[in-house]
């Protein structure tokens, strides 16, 4: 079960330069959803972490107060190899205790009152300041000419390479054929997102691939395709609008497989029921399938040879894949 190849619209010639994911390189800044009440029985920690996973600063966390991991509430899982910020959430009895917490990979910025835990897909959006290095003149110039076209155009929403270790694929391959049974709950749940962020992937590319065959400026929709509105509501046009979708006021999205989900029709699910797996018994969900960098910003610090790139991408998106694009090829 290997890797899916993630492939893009556009046809440049690949860009060489180096990236890395490091405290440095890498930084994620996570946009709340709404503002923060005065007053309630939760603390709201704004937290810097670096260099760990967001589950490794919970555990951690969670250690030193002597509490169960599953009292402190999270947006959204944030990168290891970075410098990252994020909100969480905890009962305000601990406040007292957290303040003598001292530990060099995690700083807590700010605190605030709510009344209420801070829960998954709470989060809005995210910002990445992003260094890529080995640039020279030229190089800026083109890497800024196919962000900006990034920026209007969008790319596709592939899960990105962070997703798949090394053996991971394997075993959720494994798993859902019956070749193994996997006892540990948290590596079961893990395994089977394993397994539909594949099929996801996989999905994708077709899609990419119709599009680019069709030598159309842009994605092709297709009759039956489910789209999401502002208010994040799924529904299937008689007819997808690419208008409305190149103004984005419509997003395409794509089938995370299992049950009690909203599937594509028509021509759109001849594509999609390739890659499904209705007898899955995992809950199964639409995500994003294309998504638009925005407040994108370009310098190029010509002294050390590297170019910072600033962006938001909406919640479950990847930074990496954006870069990918840029570069017009993979990393691993």
């Amino acid at each position: 079960m290997n890797e899916t190849v993630r492939i893009f619209l556009q046809d440049h010639e690949p860009i060489d330069f180096l990236f890395e994911q490091n405290r440095d390189d890498f930084i994620v800044d996570e946009i709340f959803a709404k503002p923060f009440k005065t007053k309630g029985n939760f603390l709201i920690l704004h937290v810097k972490k670096v260099n760990m996973t967001t589950w490794e600063m919970i555990e951690r966390i969670a250690s030193f107060l002597n509490i169960p991991a599953s009292s402190i509430g999270y947006a959204g899982l944030k990168d290891k190899y970075a410098t990252t910020t994020q909100y969480l959430s905890l009962p305000l009895k601990y406040e007292r205790s957290l303040n003598k917490l001292q530990d060099k990979q995690i700083t807590i910025l700010e605190t605030f009152k709510d009344s209420k835990k801070i829960s998954i897909g709470d989060l809005k959006s995210n910002r990445f300041t992003v260094t890529l290095r080995n640039v020279d003149d030229i190089k800026a110039g083109k890497i800024e000419k196919v962000a900006r076209n990034i920026e209007k155009i969008g790319f596709p929403n592939y899960f990105g390479y962070q997703r798949f270790g090394q053996d991971s694929e394997t075993q959720a391959q494994q798993m859902i054929e019956g070749e193994i049974f996997i006892q540990d709950k948290k590596l079961k749940k893990f395994l089977t997102s394993v397994y539909q962020s594949k099929k996801f992937n996989e999905w994708l590319k077709e899609r990419v691939e119709i599009s680019k065959a069709d030598a159309i400026n842009g994605f092709k929709l297709l009759k039956g395709d489910v789209m999401m509105s502002d208010d994040d509501k799924l529904f299937t046009p008689k007819s997808p609008s690419l208008t409305d979708f190149r103004d984005k006021k419509i997003v395409l999205t794509g089938l995370l497989v299992g049950r009690e989900v909203f599937r594509a029709r028509d021509e759109a699910r001849e594509i999609e029921k390739k890659y499904d797996d209705e007898l899955l018994q995992e809950k199964g969900l639409r995500r994003r399938a294309w998504v638009y960098p925005q407040d994108l910003t370009c310098k190029y610090r010509k002294k050390d040879s590297a170019m910072e790139l600033s962006f938001v991408l909406p919640k479950a998106s990847y930074a990496t894949v954006f870069i990918e694009n840029i570069a017009n090829k993979n990393f691993n």
